[in-house]
């Protein structure tokens, strides 16, 4: 089995989870270079995969200045610096894995997909969830044709009250305008699963939600801008910041910070950085709650929630179908298939996959089918390539702005009006 070698560009959190790969598989992946601005963040990395001090840079035009070193690049920068390093890195010659979203820009996915079709190039996105056993074997449960013919789907994706308040209040994907609506940013692995499992083309869409808790008139009285400024319902309130970042525990989300994890530098974060804010005094405008209403080609329709005002971070689903049912729950590991008529329920069960592989070990199933890919020099087509994660985007798009607008988007005349 050829070894592919691979450069990172952007070694934050999600680049270092997926990269553990090559230390787990040493003999079929090797990282040799890393593009990452943070010096800490480059040398602690640079340190775990053993990297020569020249294959090291501080930003990414630096390494496309070089010749090129690898065969493939993965792309794990922020949201709105997804779109320069994928086109430099087509061009080079690179095979890329770019972690989702692919851009907060719709006109910037369809170039991204365009490129990499011309170039004959392999182009993944990041849409682990396709790789977990939990959601391929509901897909496999629908192609037996189990539950007879779909019909209609209903998801939920429950974001959890402490991570919408870490993540997407206090955290990188707060604000639209520094990263990507909602909707794009925490669902747009939902709306692909959704895509998939209906084996169809996307028609239509509609969607309603809003920001209405995680507001200023919705603080309590006398609630300071900072948690450590003598906040008088420190006692009582959910999301005081010392509770989550200065404990003994300083996996994540506490790790997100601080590169300095000692407490006097965890203290010091939540005096000035972001993550001391009162969540109801920071300047987030992301939505805390939406639906998504979609119709596909094949007449199965779809609703969708996110909502952040739950207990658990989990995803539950439901499937219809004129035979039966499947209902599951991924993080507990379960399915329950239900047979009209006979009454008989079948459970099926999965190994507890632990957090070490991501996301139900759907993080190490999308880099080994990537390595494959790459040793076919992109002579097949990925089960979350490019082509296909486009229209996810588009109908997280299309979701947002019918949530803005108030109105239903054809996907069709959506995504035609994109390119002109």
């Amino acid at each position: 089995m050829k070894k592919v070698t691979v450069a990172i560009i952007g070694a934050g959190l999600r680049g270092v989870n997926y990269l553990e790969y090559a230390l787990a598989h040493p003999n079929e992946l090797q990282v040799v270079a890393v593009a990452e601005p943070v010096a800490e963040r480059r040398k602690s990395f640079q340190a775990r995969h053993n990297i020569a001090d020249n294959m090291c840079f501080e930003n990414w035009d630096d390494f496309f200045a070089m010749p090129k070193l690898a065969d493939a690049v993965l792309i794990c920068t922020q949201d709105k610096q997804h779109f320069d390093p994928t086109m430099k890195a087509l061009e080079a010659g690179y095979h890329v894995l770019l972690e989702k979203p692919m851009s907060p820009d719709a006109k910037e996915c369809l170039l991204m997909g365009e490129k990499a079709s011309q170039l004959n190039r392999v182009f993944s996105i990041c849409h682990v969830l396709r790789y977990t056993n939990f959601f391929s074997t509901i897909k496999e449960l629908l192609e037996k044709e189990t539950i007879g013919k779909l019909m209609s789907i209903t998801h939920n994706e429950n974001v959890g009250f402490w991570h919408q308040a870490h993540s997407f209040v206090r955290g990188n994907w707060s604000r639209k305008e520094d990263s990507s609506p909602m909707i794009l940013a925490k669902s747009c692995h939902d709306l692909d699963i959704l895509l998939w499992l209906a084996g169809s083309e996307c028609v239509r869409v509609s969607s309603f939600g809003s920001l209405s808790h995680f507001t200023a008139d919705q603080a309590p009285a006398g609630a300071p801008l900072r948690c450590l400024d003598g906040c008088p319902v420190s006692d009582e309130c959910l999301y005081y910041a010392p509770n989550y970042y200065l404990t003994e525990d300083t996996n994540w989300p506490t790790s997100a910070i601080s590169n300095d994890l000692s407490y006097s530098a965890r203290y010091k974060a939540l005096e000035e950085g972001p993550y001391g804010r009162c969540v109801y005094h920071c300047d987030n405008d992301v939505v805390d709650h939406q639906v998504v209403n979609l119709e596909f080609a094949n007449s199965v329709t779809a609703a969708f929630t996110m909502s952040a005002f739950t207990r658990d971070v989990s995803r539950t689903i439901k499937l219809m179908g004129t035979k039966g049912e499947i209902r599951g729950a991924m993080e507990k590991n379960e399915i329950e298939v239900i047979h009209f008529g006979s009454g008989k329920i079948e459970r099926i069960s999965f190994e507890d996959m632990g957090g070490h592989v991501g996301h139900g070990g759907g993080d190490m199933g999308l880099l080994k089918d990537f390595l494959k890919l790459v040793r076919e020099d992109g002579k097949s087509e990925g089960l979350t390539s490019a082509s296909q994660s486009v229209q996810s985007h588009l109908m997280a798009f299309a979701a947002e702005q019918s949530r803005v607008d108030g109105n239903s988007i054809n996907l069709k005349d959506f995504a035609e009006s994109i390119l002109i």
